[in-house]
């Protein structure tokens, strides 16, 4: 099975509710789609989002990236020579990480039907059916309370809970939610990167002190701010996990190596795609540090990747945050995993299992 072409396309997906956070506020999701086609007649899919205020990556530079870096190296390469190709995207250029991502779940996906399995099989076996908690944006309390009642009354079991945007109704934010849904949901706060250390210290530690038991708080603090989150990290209870502070294994490494966080964070839009996920998984596992895999505003063709490494690693990747999906209006994907409120299955085809993307507009 050898590479033949490189198509790319315009996926458009309205959100069902406004996405904020602390960073952005977004209602479409507007991701590049990779197909990559080969002279078998198989053809594997991956997805990138523009987030441009994390990975700096946007619309068109993964694009660029792409037609003008990655595909050049990949034409006549055959399938079977995964570790390869992966080196050969890694190496291609610098950063562009999302755009890496995309090639490399697309590669994956035909490594998949190579062998006529499914991925999450080819990357060791598991349990096929991981369970996602659900984004509760920022906004008025009122409004985060109502919808953290109805994620609640639809069988999530954990909420993510954007905060971020000022500390003292951030807190105040927290108490009503942790009020409202008692005990039937886990609690997992993001500050997106929102507060100082000195402020996230002081938050923790007044909902602690309040009687408010919080899983984790997600990158409290900048992300270039190892100290401050260490600084975090060691003041409070609740667990601390970093996200926009680890791309890549020699980040985690380093992170370990200061204590700086309790959980990692992974995201395929920030490690690049499959290859160093699976790198900092087995590095956080070595050192028995807990992960949670997570998405950007990603549809199911890019999150069913991220579901299958879950089922794959669920001895290190404890927690799952893939509700892109559900977030969407409608799901543009024919074939794939299958997603259900909090339930996330998948299926028995090769790859991804993904037949058909609705929708698409061709670049």
């Amino acid at each position: 099975m050898k590479i033949t072409a490189i198509r790319y396309g315009m996926l458009r997906v309205p959100l069902k509710t406004p996405f904020k956070t602390a960073l952005r506020t977004v209602d479409i999701v507007e991701d590049i789609v990779v197909e990559i086609h080969t002279d078998t007649g198989h053809v594997g899919y991956g997805e990138a989002p523009a987030t441009a205020v994390i990975t700096g990556d946007t619309h068109g530079s993964i694009v660029e990236a792409i037609a003008k870096f990655i595909a050049p190296r990949l034409i006549g390469q055959d399938i079977a020579n995964l570790n390869r190709i992966t080196q050969l995207i890694q190496t291609s250029l610098e950063k562009n990480s999302s755009a890496k991502a995309a090639v490399e779940i697309a590669i994956y996906d035909l490594f998949g039907q190579l062998y006529n399995a499914p991925l999450y099989k080819m990357l060791g076996g598991g349990d096929p059916v991981v369970t996602t908690d659900i984004t509760i944006s920022v906004d008025y309390i009122d409004k985060m309370v109502a919808d953290s009642i109805a994620a609640v009354e639809r069988g999530f079991e954990a909420l993510k809970i954007k905060v971020g945007k000022d500390i003292g109704v951030d807190i105040e934010r927290v108490k009503a939610i942790y009020a409202a849904v008692e005990d039937r949901a886990l609690l997992r706060l993001d500050a997106n990167q929102g507060w100082t250390a000195k402020q996230a210290v002081y938050a923790l530690q007044t909902l602690e002190d309040a009687g408010v038991r919080l899983e984790l708080v997600e990158q409290p603090v900048k992300a270039q701010d190892l100290d401050g989150l260490r600084y975090v990290t060691e003041r409070v209870h609740t667990p601390i996990m970093a996200d926009e502070s680890v791309f890549g294994p020699t980040q985690v490494i380093e992170l370990i190596r200061m204590r700086a966080a309790d959980i990692i964070n992974i995201k395929l839009m920030k490690t690049g795609g499959i290859s160093s996920a699976i790198h900092i998984a087995d590095i956080a596992a070595l050192y028995g540090v807990e992960c949670m895999i997570g998405c950007m505003l990603e549809t199911s063709i890019s999150v069913a990747a991220a579901v299958h490494l879950a089922a794959a690693k669920a001895n290190v990747i404890t927690k799952v945050d893939l509700d892109g999906p559900s977030l969407c209006a409608f799901n543009p994907v024919d074939g794939g995993v299958i997603f259900n409120e909090s339930e996330i299955s998948i299926t028995d085809a090769p790859g991804l299992g993904i037949r058909e993307i609705r929708g698409l507009e061709r670049l």
